[in-house]
């Protein structure tokens, strides 16, 4: 494999397992440093990344809250200071909105979205200073579907998708750009042990797809690479949808 991030270091969030996990194992395989943020132990991943022969550090931390951020700041300097962030970890609860209380909004919300305005805070300084970075942020096409069911994890997936675009235009200027990526339902083991099988959720979206198959967390490392490059140095602020031709922008 090519040696496109050769020399960069990326911080992927919820890289324990599921779509970070294989995001870890293919920028590692391109020759980047990786630190997993992650409340989960990481060893799997840790492994898979010093077996691609890169080296890689895992933070343990609740990245909903503001310390966190400190702590991934600290291990990425170690690695040579973040270029790369990918904000990936998310839980998705399924409650309907009439049974729905705060505490399920808020708590969707701390984890789905304020991750990134803690890391973007910390990392986006050495970022421009060193006149390069890339951020990839992960939406959902849930809120091309407008899905229901999940009204609290489909608004937060559409702040994902203001957050990049607004906050495109500030960084652009120095180097930095940031995008988000949409995937359709990822069969992980998140989603495997969840309700979505009991509910049917592979089968519709299979229906809704112009590709007739599941979509596994292989589909969307391709996307990643291509946004965490130079090759994409003109691409800022879009959100990519990587769902088997299920939603429409």
């Amino acid at each position: 494999m090519m040696q496109t991030h050769a020399g960069r270091t990326a911080v992927i969030t919820g890289a324990a397992q599921g779509i970070g996990r294989a995001y870890a194992r293919e920028l590692a395989q391109r020759g980047a440093r990786i630190v997993v943020a992650d409340l989960a132990p990481a060893d799997e991943t840790l492994a898979l990344i010093a077996a691609a022969g890169a080296e890689g550090i895992a933070v343990r931390a609740d990245l909903s809250e503001p310390e966190s951020a400190r702590e991934v700041l600290a291990a990425a300097d170690g690695l040579g200071g973040a270029d790369i962030l990918v904000l990936n970890a998310a839980i998705q609860p399924f409650v309907a909105f009439e049974r729905m209380t705060f505490d399920d909004w808020r708590r969707v919300m701390a984890v789905n979205v304020d991750p990134l305005f803690h890391l973007c805070k910390a990392l986006l300084p050495g970022m421009r200073a060193r006149g390069w970075g890339r951020i990839v942020a992960m939406s959902s096409n849930t809120y091309q579907l407008g899905v229901p069911g999940v009204a609290h994890y489909v608004a937060s997936k559409g702040a994902v998708q203001g957050f990049v675009r607004s906050l495109s235009g500030e960084i652009g200027r120095d180097g930095v750009t940031i995008n988000a990526i949409a995937p359709g339902l990822t069969r992980t083991p998140g989603t495997s042990t969840g309700p979505q099988d009991e509910l049917g959720l592979f089968q519709q979206a299979i229906e809704g797809q112009a590709i007739k198959r599941t979509q596994q967390p292989e589909d969307l490392v391709g996307a990643l690479a291509f946004l965490t490059s130079d090759d994409s140095a003109f691409v800022t602020g879009q959100t990519v949808l990587v769902d088997g031709g299920w939603a429409h922008v």
